[in-house]
């Protein structure tokens, strides 16, 4: 499909979008923080054991979302999320 996707109930569009997302693993405690334009499809794929840091990982929770709607401004806060100063700031929020 293109970038509007119908098929929902009220007939109108589903804005495309890109997110930003972070899981926490249960057996670690450690937290993930990764970026995506599709994040139903981006939790299978952690689920199936794809992925090069989650995989073997074992179980985890999704913790954390942000919807963007330009792809600039989620790398952007995917990158400050990574930095030391984006981990204070998300263990005040999580």
């Amino acid at each position: 499909m293109g970038g509007d996707e119908r098929g929902r109930p009220d007939g109108r569009a589903r804005r495309k979008g890109y997110h930003i997302y972070i899981l926490w693993f249960v057996r670690d405690g450690t937290k993930y923080i990764g970026y995506t334009e599709n994040l139903a499809r981006r939790m299978r794929e952690h689920l199936q054991g794809k992925g090069r840091y989650t995989s073997g990982k074992g179980e985890f929770k999704l913790i954390y979302v942000e919807r963007f709607e330009f792809k600039q401004d989620a790398r952007r806060r995917e990158k400050y999320l990574k930095s030391r100063s984006g981990r204070r700031y998300l263990e005040t929020i999580i």
